[in-house]
């Protein structure tokens, strides 16, 4: 452990790590330090002189805490600790006049900055401005980029902190954004004014200390104090990113990052953040029953009474979609169970074990990603299956870390080491074994779906867990889908998948599986938020709540049970989905032993005691599975099209115009 080194700040004798700089000292002993170019997660970049401290016994002028480590400070005369101010009548004056230079081209554009109410540069000139500025010549005006449909600019007031900059070339990996000139003329712009092509691009608007970066979607619809604000969970993928959803009245106006270090960091996707429009459009907030091949609208009564009439006595096959929350999982599962039907979660066709949790789950968390000095990707294309972990993985390389891909080539945004694109390639992974020296290094494989689908899934992901065996690497599962883990958890999953779950079945009780086509023939009963594919098939609509109006436990990729909270309440007469199973179970005569939430999720946890360990990872005990030769073929992407992945963003039109840009101007494949 590094030796702790002694500093006083503002008479504070504190403690802390001599490669902290003087900001991050400030912070451990609650000192509030001003700042608008620093932020933790990025470089410093040290251009906005908003930190200003006073170093006793230094030069005599003031210091900028984010650019000074505590290490290169010097002991008193007599050896005493190094003492700081950040409260004397130096840095009172340094930071009025940094204030003073910063509101000299800053429009006075408060009423109608869509920033106004959560601006930094609001509260930090209140704070520690002065009310009156000495500057009388004309503002400084600057043409607006066009960054795309999700980012609007208003670059008149850009005070040049280059956080957009620093982000989008350190952690999202596009060089498009930088700044020219120099002085007065020194400006934000991207190269040949190019949009930004990333899928993290939306956490600019965020890192933003002014109105110059803001949500486009968004824009004049909402001011911060008319908010509610909820913490949720986000399903857009399986990574469980922790989010604010803010509401007013009924209706979701964003969505927004929470800081989980563990998880997302304080990133989340575009899809993740800009999918909120689709909470509105195509809803299910009625039943409807088919009646001479069509469907009509029918009270609850009706379509309870006919889903009734339709599974009673019949062989029953419940699947569950991308999106369904582990409680209505858990109540169909038992349900249909106690019927004598069959249920499958695994809708994709992926060769995922049932009893083997280190086999759809893995043994290693997200966060063993930062320190990993050697990552194998097999099958997947984590910039499209999960942004803000293929963002960690990018800050693992640029710590020095080796990645190879075993899959079809892609642009990750970093460099890796692609090994080849067919199950011969994964072969030559295997058969270099594991040295000494490879066994030395802390190392990780990553499988994803794109490897599972398909018929030899099985004997891939037994050649993968050989490969962890063989390097003594950490296994992770990149799964796509938020609801697959929790689904697996409560064994919603039938021996031999889907073709043996589906194999005789006359009634489909169909849980928001909407990435499948089922044929002609059975009776299908649809549960589901949006009118989408599963519903156009359906003879009985039952109108369910989508992920913000109900409280809902999901299972990450990484296997962690994390909760997200209702923020608003369903359209119409849809109600919560567990709910609907608990009723359909008493039209069935099989009434489900629990009334409300709070006892199912009592039940559910006494069966699977590891999902009452909400937030906290679970070891799961390493059980290699049966590594079988392996044909020929290759491995192909399982995502086609990142803005249109599920029901609620097909029927987002931010999602839409992104799709189409994106064919428009298809990513550049990295060059081999």
């Amino acid at each position: 452990m590094t030796d702790l080194k002694k500093i006083i700040i503002d008479n504070t004798e504190v403690e802390v790590d001599p490669a902290m700089t003087i900001l991050q000292a400030c912070e451990v002993a609650g000192i509030e330090i001003p700042r608008f170019c620093y932020h933790e997660r990025l470089t410093i970049a040290g251009n906005c002189r908003m930190c200003l401290v006073e170093v006793v016994g230094g030069p005599p002028k003031p210091t900028a805490s984010c650019a000074m480590q505590v290490r290169d400070l010097r002991p008193g005369p007599e050896g005493q600790p190094p003492v700081v101010k950040t409260n004397s009548p130096m840095v009172k004056h340094a930071r009025e006049g940094v204030m003073e230079f910063l509101l000299i081209n800053h429009p006075l554009d408060c009423p109608i900055c869509d920033q106004g109410g959560e601006c930094d540069l609001q509260d930090q000139a209140v704070a520690y401005g002065v009310d009156f500025s000495r500057f009388r010549e004309a503002k400084r005006a600057v043409d607006d980029l066009y960054l795309g449909p999700l980012v609007a600019t208003t670059m008149t007031r850009c005070i040049s902190c280059t956080r957009c900059v620093r982000f989008t070339s350190e952690v999202a990996g596009i060089a498009q954004m930088g700044q020219t000139g120099r002085g007065e003329d020194s400006e934000i712009t991207t190269y040949l004014n190019q949009t930004l092509s990333s899928n993290l691009q939306g956490n600019i608007i965020d890192l933003c200390p002014v109105g110059a970066l803001t949500s486009k979607p968004y824009a004049f619809t909402a001011r911060p104090w008319e908010l509610k604000k909820t913490e949720s969970i986000d399903v857009m993928d399986a990574l469980g990113s922790n989010i604010r959803v803010d509401t007013k009245g009924r209706e979701v106006m964003r969505i927004v990052p929470r800081n989980h270090d563990g998880v997302n960091e304080e990133w989340i996707s575009d899809k993740t953040r800009f999918i909120w429009d689709g909470l509105r459009r195509q809803r299910l907030d009625q039943p409807y029953v088919r009646v001479d091949g069509k469907l009509k609208p029918a009270t609850w009564p009706e379509a309870l009474s006919a889903a009734t009439a339709a599974m009673k006595g019949k062989k029953i096959t419940a699947l569950a979609g991308d999106l369904a929350a582990t409680e209505a999982m858990f109540a169909l599962n038992q349900l249909v169970s106690g019927l004598g039907g069959s249920v499958e979660c695994r809708v994709d066709g992926a060769h995922l074990p049932t009893g083997n949790r280190a086999g759809y789950v893995g043994t290693a968390s997200i966060q063993d990603i930062d320190t990993a000095e050697r990552i194998l990707l097999i099958g997947t294309n984590p910039r499209d299956e999960s942004p803000v972990l293929n963002a960690r993985i990018r800050k693992a390389w640029l710590a020095g870390a080796e990645v190879a891909l075993v899959g079809a080539a892609c642009d990750l945004t970093y460099d890796v080491t692609h090994v080849g694109d067919d199950m011969s390639a994964l072969k030559t992974v295997l058969d270099m074994g594991g040295s000494d020296e490879i066994r030395a290094k802390k190392s990780l494989v990553i499988i994803g779906q794109g490897a599972l689908i398909g018929p030899d899934g099985a004997g891939v992901l037994g050649t993968a867990m050989k490969i962890a065996d063989n390097t003594e690497s950490g296994f992770l599962v990149l799964h796509t889908a938020a609801a697959r883990v929790g689904g697996l958890d409560v064994g919603f999953a039938t021996k031999g998948g889907l073709p043996a779950a589906l194999a005789g079945a006359e009634v489909i009780y169909n849980l928001g599986a909407d990435e499948i086509d089922i044929n002609e023939g059975p009776f299908v009963i649809y549960q589901g938020s949006h009118g989408d594919r599963g519903a156009h098939r359906a003879d009985v609509i039952l109108p369910g709540a989508a992920y913000t109006e109900e409280n809902a436990l999901f299972v990450n990729t990484e296997g962690r049970p994390q909760l997200a909270m209702r923020a608003g309440f369903a359209p119409g007469e849809a109600k919560e989905n567990w709910a609907i199973i608990r009723a359909l179970s008493a039209e069935l005569g099989a009434t489900l032993p629990y009334d409300s939430l709070g006892a199912l999720r009592t039940a559910m946890m006494e069966a699977h005691p590891h999902l009452a360990k909400i937030d906290q990872l679970t070891a799961n005990t390493w059980q290699a599975e049966k590594a079988t030769a392996l044909k020929a073929g290759k491995f192909t992407p399982v995502i086609k099209d990142f803005y249109l992945t599920n029901p609620i963003a097909r029927a987002s039109t931010v999602m839409a115009e992104l799709s189409s840009n994106a064919q428009a101007n298809p990513q550049p494949v990295a060059a081999e």
